[in-house]
């Protein structure tokens, strides 16, 4: 049973609930249990065909159209969500018919014109269906339409959809959609002929007729090879009402009388019986038997009361029974009803075209509101990656931040290791590609409810509303091993490096992307591929006896590249007493405790560097505040000042897992303004400098894998760092370089 044999089966059940005699029980079940098939296999354009034949045979058969507004709702919810635009178009169109059946007219004229409005905008053939699918697909569309069109007397719409419906039937259908095609022709002229005759247009109507009776003998060819149920051997013109009133209506006369007859004892909907009456009362006056005539339109009229799907013809066939009622309800009677209808038509015609004005109007604010959306959307996204942009970014974690249930709230930033190397190697054109496909990776790797955006160039934020810290840390990890495992044809070498951080109380937005924006820079200091992870609860500082402050030291965890995704987390050096990650050689035990150093003399300097004049210039400028105790931006705390000589300002910095978690800097006065940011130095002459830190990116720490500038210390005033590898000093190099820092330089550490 394939997928094309589901549709088939559906446009077969389509045409047995449109023909005079349905077995409505078989219909409604056949019809489920296609569509619980097409749901099982679960392909979107299935399921909406299939939801489309489920609601038409409800919607056709009179004791089954009160189910079909739950599938019509489905139908279009299902089509909006998948983006089905044709299939969406052709629901609004079934949801006009349905209201029209309940007399909700205004309803019938607003869905109509969002219909219609899809249709005005540039409609992209769906990639994957075939050509001649997608334009059966259209042609069913617009013929829904058209007939909504027809019902509500708008003719001259109804006429140009159907001719834009002609031409995808001529590209995609077969014969059984040129035979549905041509029936809603000749319906839609017939009603378009009596509604000129009501305005006094005789001539236009008749033309109308005969061009009805043409396509209708044209329709017996499609009609013998249709999925219509039919007798064969039998024409068209005595099996379907609208055919053989076409023939009559053309030229009425009593030749028609006889097959009219048994056509209207067959005629199943509205449209039919009020065609068929009025042909078959014209074709009786033509023959002298005006008697006979006002009791078919009676017996029309009778039938057909409360029946609202059908406005103007209903108004045609009150007028024609006034007509032919005038001669045998003498003079009075009839100058009243003259008159009377005279009045109803103009004010009818009146109506028509305010019908028309208000349908254009809907339509055109349809049309509105869908740019609108579009342009919105596109002012919220990502051109390259399509995620949501900064601008975006702002308006959700400022709503999240703000809320009273977005406790707890995670936040990471997630920078991409080794993307400068793709653009310098490869091209730009390449370093999008990467862009586009960690952003997708990224975007799979976290929840629905979670937002991923863009933050600029190649970094990206993730918001985690109700993720706690350990359950952002873990599904982080999981982006950064997806990232990894991705071919190296998609992802050119590229790595994660992630900071991620938990809201703390009455934290403003701009100061919990700072503390991501710290984490993350740890994270590429400990040489990337990997999530740092800093506990957002705050933790008031306490003082001791001695008056000093201290911290607790942020829980890490971390993701080495060398294993490929596995995580590993700091473990405690029994004799050290310190935190060291598996694979790293922990300090020597005999180094004394670290501790501020004193701060070495001034260089003498011939002015102020590019920053402003320095201490000794001004010898007169006020102390700086005592922040002792307070948090900084990054998340530390600002310690106080113990040194000799006075100094400007004071810097924290997290040193991965080293035995001392954070080094003092104080401020050198330097003769060259570009000195850049150089290494930390060991607080011990005993201690190597960072051993057994991860290894940096780049080799030799020249910057060659590294998104940052290269730090070979030629632009140090000091000896150059021979040393080992310095991945700390290689991350301030390109904190100094990449993103400046409250306006500091020439910085040492001490």
């Amino acid at each position: 049973m394939s997928d094309a044999w589901l549709v088939g089966r559906s446009r077969e059940l389509l045409a047995q609930a449109q023909s005079q005699t349905p077995d409505p029980d078989y219909l409604l079940a056949t019809s489920d249990d296609l569509l619980a098939e097409a749901r099982r296999r679960g392909e979107p354009r299935i399921v909406a065909h299939l939801l489309r034949a489920a609601a038409v045979v409800r919607l056709v058969i009179p004791e089954l159209a009160d189910l079909a507004d739950p599938k019509l709702d489905e139908m279009l919810t299902y089509t909006r969500r998948h983006g089905l635009t044709v299939l969406e178009a052709d629901a609004r169109a079934l949801r006009a018919r349905r209201a029209l059946a309940t007399g909700a007219e205004d309803t019938a004229l607003t869905e109509a014109a969002c219909a219609l409005a899809m249709f005005d905008e540039e409609l992209t053939p769906d990639s994957m269906s075939d050509h001649r699918t997608y334009q059966r697909t259209l042609a069913f569309a617009l013929a829904d339409i058209g007939l909504v069109l027809t019902q509500l007397g708008v003719y001259e719409l109804a006429d140009q959809v159907l001719a834009r419906a002609h031409v995808a039937v001529r590209e995609g259908g077969g014969p059984h959609e040129i035979a549905v095609h041509m029936l809603n022709r000749v319906r839609l002229l017939l009603g378009w002929g009596l509604r000129l005759e009501r305005v006094g247009k005789y001539d236009l109507a008749n033309r109308q007729f005969r061009v009805a009776a043409d396509l209708a003998t044209a329709f017996e060819g499609p009609f013998r090879e249709s999925l219509f149920p039919r007798v064969e051997g039998v024409p068209a013109a005595d099996q379907d009402p609208v055919v053989g009133a076409a023939h009559a209506l053309a030229e009425p006369g009593p030749g028609h009388i006889a097959r009219l007859t048994t056509l209207l004892d067959h005629a199943k909907y509205a449209r039919q019986l009020i065609i068929v009456a009025i042909a078959l009362a014209r074709c009786l006056e033509r023959a002298d038997q005006p008697a006979e005539a006002l009791a078919v339109l009676h017996r029309a009229r009778t039938e057909v009361d409360g029946d609202t799907s059908e406005p103007t013809l209903m108004l045609c066939l009150v007028r024609e029974y006034a007509r032919l009622s005038g001669p045998n309800g003498g003079v009075r009677t009839s100058g009243a009803l003259a008159e009377y209808a005279a009045a109803l038509e103009s004010e009818l015609w009146t109506m028509r075209e305010t019908k028309i004005t208000t349908l254009n109007a809907r339509r055109q604010h349809e049309r509105m509101a869908r740019a609108h959306g579009a342009i919105a959307q596109q002012a919220l996204q990502d051109p390259l990656t399509g995620l949501p942009n900064r601008r975006a970014l702002d308006a959700r974690l400022a709503a999240l931040v703000s809320a009273r249930d977005s406790d707890p709230l995670s936040v990471a930033l997630v920078d991409l290791d080794g993307f400068k190397t793709v653009n310098d190697r490869g091209s730009h054109a390449e370093g999008d590609n990467v862009l586009r496909v960690v952003a997708g990776t990224l975007r799979n790797a976290v929840r629905t409810d979670d937002l991923v955006a863009r933050y600029g160039g190649d970094e990206f934020v993730v918001l985690l509303p109700g993720a706690t810290l350990p359950a952002a840390e873990a599904a982080l990890d999981r982006a950064v091993e997806a990232v990894v495992d991705l071919p190296a044809v998609l992802s050119r070498g590229v790595t994660l490096s992630v900071g991620v951080v938990s809201l703390r109380p009455h934290e403003s937005p701009s100061e919990v992307l700072s503390r991501a924006d710290a984490a993350m820079y740890q994270a590429k200091r400990q040489g990337g591929c990997r999530v740092i992870a800093v506990a957002g609860d705050r933790q008031e500082t306490s003082a001791d006896a001695t008056g000093t402050t201290s911290t607790p030291r942020p829980t890490t965890r971390a993701l080495p590249r060398s294993s490929r995704g596995a995580t590993a987390r700091a473990t405690p050096d029994p004799d050290s007493g310190t935190d060291t990650a598996p694979g790293t050689n922990p300090a020597p035990a005999s180094a004394p405790p670290a501790g501020p150093a004193p701060a070495p003399a001034a260089e003498p300097t011939a002015g102020p560097t590019a920053t402003g004049p320095t201490t000794a210039d001004q010898p007169d400028r006020p102390s700086e505040p005592d922040h002792a105790g307070e948090p900084d931006h990054t998340g530390g705390v600002h310690q106080p000042d113990h040194a000799e000589a006075p100094v400007d300002a004071t810097e924290l910095l997290e040193l991965g897992d080293s035995a001392e978690p954070t080094r003092l800097l104080r401020p050198v006065e330097v003769a060259d303004p570009t000195e850049l940011l150089t290494a930390v130095a060991p607080a011990s002459p005993g201690e190597p400098p960072h051993a057994g830190d991860p290894a940096d990116d780049g080799a030799a720490d020249n910057g060659a894998a590294d998104d940052g500038a290269a730090d070979d210390g030629a632009a140090d005033d000091g000896p150059a760092d021979d040393g080992p590898a310095d991945d700390g000093g290689d991350a301030l190099s390109r904190c100094g370089q990449d993103r400046p820092t409250a306006q500091v330089t020439g910085w040492k550490g001490h």
